[in-house]
C-alpha cells in the first residue's frame, strides 16, 4: 500500500511516516492540499491521510478535488478540531473515515488497511461490470452477425 501523509504539522509528517516506514509501509508526506494534488498526479496512491485545518486549501476542500480528481483514492481525514459539522461535511464528500489528533499508529493502520480493502472491493466489482459488459457486447456481435 502507498499511503500519502498531508499536514502542515512537520513533526507530525516526519513522526509519522517513520513509524509507517518501520512498519513496512510506503509513504509519501505533503504539507498541504495543493502539494498532495501535485504528488497525486504523478504516485499510485491508494489512502491519503488528510489533515482537515490547513493554512491555503483546507482538508475539505482537498479532499474534494481528490474525489473528483483521483475518485478511486480513499481519504481519511484527520483533525484535533473535531467538530460535528466538519465530520459530516467530510463524510458527505467522500471521506472514508475520520480520526482525531493526536491518534493511535495502530488505529491508523487499521483505518487506512480498511479503506485499502474498500478500493480493492470496488476495483473488483468494476473489473467484473466491464467484463459483463464486454461479454454482452461481444454477444451481441455475434447475435447480429447471424443474422
Amino acid at each position: 500500500m502507498l499511503m500519502m501523509l498531508v499536514d502542515d504539522e512537520e513533526r507530525f509528517l516526519a513522526t509519522t511516516s517513520k513509524l509507517l516506514e518501520r512498519m513496512g509501509y510506503c509513504v509519501l508526506t505533503a504539507a498541504g492540499g495543493a502539494q498532495a494534488l501535485e504528488l497525486l498526479s504523478s504516485n499510485p496512491v491508494d489512502v491519503v491521510v488528510l489533515d482537515v485545518k490547513m493554512p491555503g486549501m483546507d482538508g475539505i476542500d482537498a479532499l474534494r478535488e481528490i474525489k473528483r480528481r483521483f475518485p478511486m483514492v480513499e481519504v481519511i481525514m484527520l483533525t484535533g478540531h473535531a467538530t460535528v459539522e466538519s465530520a459530516i461535511d467530510g463524510m458527505q464528500s467522500g471521506a472514508f473515515d475520520y480520526l482525531i489528533k493526536p491518534t493511535d499508529i495502530a488505529e491508523l493502520i487499521l483505518k487506512a488497511e480498511a479503506a485499502l480493502q474498500r478500493r480493492r472491493n470496488l476495483e473488483g466489482k468494476i473489473r467484473v461490470a466491464r467484463m459483463r459488459h464486454t461479454l454482452d457486447a461481444t454477444a451481441d456481435n455475434g447475435e447480429s452477425n447471424q443474422a
